[in-house]
């Protein structure tokens, strides 16, 4: 049995779901963004720029693809940690994923400034932004990619076609918004760094801890039918 997209039930949430998912979406566009600026070209967020450095740099015999590789790894474990911790809180599966997300930035802050611990600090930003997906899990699928836009832009370019035959003429501005707010995150996050370096993790850590009461607040929202 074929599923749908994960991004395609996006028009079907509510305006308060759908302000959240894009919140997330800044959020990881403002942490990735911080981490891109640390190291130089790598990602926190966007595992399929990673994917591509990997194979560059196994075809080269790079360092990078090590680099790279364990990038990818530790969003995947991100993801898990994100999964799990979702499927054992049940209905309040948001406000304790979007603690954990917290927690995690909260630590990598915290731990910034001292230079022997910035690799841990990469580690930490990275679990993070696996965990957050788990935010719009449900029965084992992702809802709502929050810190990845390929699938968003398909379906936004799809979206608009409908439009332009007939369709919904409003279907396509949640998957903008989605885009929107995670561009508009990096380049915030890109300008904080600027400034405060590393120590611009604070901002995000007390962002997420500000989603997460959102989340908490949101503890039975329903996944929509599929």
């Amino acid at each position: 049995m074929l599923r749908r997209s994960n991004t395609c039930v996006m028009n079907r949430y509510d305006r308060r779901t759908t302000l959240l998912a894009a919140a997330l979406s800044a959020l990881a566009g403002f942490v990735d963004a911080i981490g891109f600026l640390t190291m130089g070209g790598f990602f926190v967020s966007f595992m399929s720029g990673n994917s591509t450095r990997f194979g560059v740099g196994v075809a080269q015999g790079s360092i990078n693809a090590a680099f790279a590789g364990g990038l990818i790894g530790t969003f995947v474990i991100g993801v898990i940690l994100g999964s799990m911790t979702g499927h054992a809180a049940g209905r309040f599966r948001r406000g304790w994923v979007l603690t954990l997300v917290a927690g995690l930035l909260l630590v990598a802050a915290a731990i910034a400034p001292v230079g022997e611990a910035r690799v841990a600090t990469i580690i930490l930003m990275t679990l993070a932004m696996g965990a957050e997906n788990a935010a719009f899990e449900a029965n084992g699928e992702v809802q709502i990619g929050l810190t990845y836009m390929t699938g968003t832009l398909v379906k936004l370019g799809q979206r608009i076609a409908a439009a332009l035959r007939g369709g919904d003429r409003y279907a396509w501005w949640p998957y903008l918004l989605l885009w929107g707010a995670l561009a508009g995150g990096a380049a915030s996050g890109a300008a904080a760094y600027g400034r405060f370096g590393l120590g611009a993790l604070w901002f995000a850590a007390a962002g997420a801890a500000a989603l997460a009461v959102v989340g908490w607040r949101m503890p039975g929202a329903r996944t929509p039918a599929r």
